[in-house]
């Protein structure tokens, strides 16, 4: 049986997915936990290691792609749930991942678990993951793309993606939201000009992060928390310049 978790905000949703899965697909998914936001999926994820995920893409608190930006790698495939987002749809589309329309038809669930089915394991829900993200920035007209210098020639990054930039010796390592790092020919100085100011801050003089995925500082630790768990150190020196953008930021 396929593990699953469910994350749907709606509890009628949550339970009526479960019932068509029960009814009309009887022993094809165990569904290993129910969740109504983000937070508590991204929990029952780490808990429980599920191999597919129905997430629902409106959610009052924070929507459905935002469940990315807490894990490395992602290890589980999706598919994705709403009742109307064109642009969601479109995106989605464009990235081959699956998704079903609600109210959720068990003809459209069947074929879906189908594709599920049929594809590889390894690295391929990544990948599909990252394109989408593309894809949604793509359609972001607040959204810029960077190209960093690179020992080949360039890299194209969407500056959204970036999660922080890190000093090494006369280059630069950019860790990207999806885990995945790139490695650019410039000091960390050159490629701190090149980000927007209003996103990107220096907080140590080995590191430049992008504030929208912030999580935590600790004051007493000097270092913040990131959305993928990590914490990085802030400087003495750095640490009133960056409560203040943080603060101008939110």
């Amino acid at each position: 049986m396929i593990k699953a978790v469910i994350i749907d905000d709606e509890l009628n949703a949550r339970d009526l997915l479960e019932k068509t899965l029960d009814r009309y697909l009887p022993n094809r998914v165990n569904i290993v936990e129910k969740c109504n936001s983000v937070d508590s999926g991204v929990t029952a994820i780490r808990n429980h290691a599920p191999e597919l995920v129905f997430l629902d893409i409106q959610m009052p608190e924070k929507n459905g792609f935002e469940l990315f930006n807490y894990f490395d790698k992602i290890n589980f495939e999706v598919i994705f749930t709403t009742a109307f987002d064109r642009f969601a749809i479109k995106a989605i589309k464009r990235s081959a991942l699956d998704y079903l329309l609600k109210p959720i038809n068990h003809l459209d669930l069947a074929e879906a678990l189908k594709k599920f089915e049929k594809k590889n394991e390894g690295n391929a829900a990544q990948k599909k993951l990252s394109l989408l993200l593309e894809n949604l920035n793509v359609n972001d007209q607040n959204v810029s793309k960077i190209a960093f210098p690179t020992l080949e020639g360039f890299e194209l990054v969407h500056t959204n993606q970036i999660l922080y930039c890190r000093a090494e010796s006369n280059y630069c390592n950019i860790k990207k939201i999806d885990g995945s790092t790139k490695m650019a020919s410039k000091t960390l100085k050159y490629v701190e000009g090149i980000l927007p100011e209003h996103a990107f801050k220096r907080i140590h003089k080995s590191y430049v992060i992008n504030l929208n995925y912030v999580v935590r500082y600790h004051k007493t630790n000097k270092e913040i928390e990131l959305t993928n768990g990590e914490k990085l150190p802030v400087s003495f020196r750095k640490e009133e310049e960056f409560i203040n953008a943080i603060l101008q930021n939110h």
